[in-house]
């Protein structure tokens, strides 16, 4: 049997074809593979592009509850589209990568305008569409109609790397496009859907990314990563580079049982997202170390919402995020007297009662949820 250790294949596409690699894949997954997960066993292409949308980036133990409360409030792509976007960041509230929501709605809106509801076949018009790229059009296209395209996330690259020897760092782009070339010539005649399902369920169960189980994979037999002691330098990582770290100082201003929110810009971090005023923004730090705030600038941000009787500087909390690493200081902000109004319409008294419910970051909810407790202990510290 052929092996390769290098990403590219002189002879392109077809040099890298092998029937017997997708035949024992589809054996493997239709004995041992996932076949109970909630968005498996239909074709209704709204529940699979939902489930694949959601799985971006995110653990299937971590999607689970979100899938099922999701269609409990958007059981259509029809009520998804009527839904104000509100109502969708709300219900993805603490799943992460915002965009995702906001592309998930538009993509809803535009399947009904411009589709009539149904979610068109082609993998490349799906690929066309809100917050759908190669590789999820052609997992929503195999799932839901049995379309022969292939998929290119990171349990597949994961797989292709260890099994074929790529000794490469998958994201660079001419190592990319050869794993694209050869996940093309090895899509099956029959059982795509077997086998686009084996090639997640292997990366997700046996060729994870720190502790691979080689004993039980289909694929030993052919890996060259497992018969050169190579799993744990394959696939090669990205080279580090330092997280930068970025400090912000949030206002919790606390009055009569309500908070005040702000609503984020449609586009950054946390996009569309209610969330605490900042002082100063996310501004580049040397670490986690937050000097105290400047009194100045805290009496003019909150003067434009009443008379302050007293600030305290609560526990730092630090969030990491893709690209930098965030440590927020919290003030929690007494009013003497509150403004009449908000002054610029972008912010929001909030019931301490619907903090939970609320399209809020995750660190922000949970600061909320900690500092305010149950329902009836945040109305008594208000007063």
């Amino acid at each position: 049997m052929k092996r390769l250790t290098h990403p590219l294949a002189p002879e392109g596409a077809a040099d890298y074809a092998d029937p017997t690699f997708s035949a024992d894949l589809i054996a493997w997954q239709q004995q041992h593979g996932r076949h109970t997960l909630p968005w498996q066993n239909t074709r209704d292409a709204y529940l699979v592009w939902l489930s694949e949308i959601m799985l971006q980036q995110t653990q299937v133990s971590a999607v689970l509850g979100y899938y099922a409360r999701f269609l409990a409030r958007f059981p259509t792509l029809r009520s998804l589209a009527e839904a104000p976007v509100e109502d969708v960041m709300a219900q993805w509230s603490g799943l992460g990568y915002y965009t995702r929501a906001r592309n998930l709605h538009k993509c809803a809106q535009r399947v009904v305008a411009e589709y009539g509801g149904v979610f068109p076949s082609d993998p490349a018009l799906l690929a066309e569409l809100p917050g759908i790229g190669r590789s999820t059009a052609a997992a929503i296209a195999a799932f839901s109609g049995g379309a022969r395209a292939a998929i290119m996330d990171g349990n597949v690259k994961r797989v292709f790397a260890r099994v074929f020897g790529i000794a490469a760092y998958p994201g660079e782009k001419q190592v990319e496009q050869a794993m694209w070339l050869r996940a093309e010539a090895l899509l099956p005649e029959q059982g795509i859907e077997s086998y686009t399902q084996g090639l997640m369920d292997m990366g997700a169960t046996l060729c994870t990314r720190s502790s691979p189980d080689c004993g039980r994979c289909p694929m030993q037999p052919r890996c060259v990563a497992f018969a050169t002691g190579r799993t744990k330098e394959l696939p090669v990582r990205k080279p580090k580079k330092a997280t930068p770290e970025k400090h912000a100082t949030m206002l919790v201003i606390i009055d009569r049982g309500q908070v005040l929110l702000e609503q984020r810009p449609a586009t950054g971090i946390w996009g569309g997202l209610l969330s605490l005023p900042e002082l100063d923004g996310h501004t580049l730090a040397e670490d986690d170390d937050i000097p105290p705030a400047d009194q100045a600038a805290l009496l003019a941000a909150v003067h434009v919402f009443g008379q302050m009787e007293s600030h305290e500087r609560l526990m730092t909390v630090t969030h990491v995020f893709t690209h930098y690493k965030l440590h927020i200081a919290p003030l929690l902000v007494t009013l003497a007297k509150r403004a009449p109004f908000a002054a610029d319409g972008r912010h929001v008294w909030l019931d301490a009662s619907r903090v939970a419910d609320a399209a809020l970051p995750a660190p922000v909810k949970k600061l909320l949820l900690e500092l305010l407790g149950d329902s009836a202990a945040a109305q008594a510290r208000m007063f």
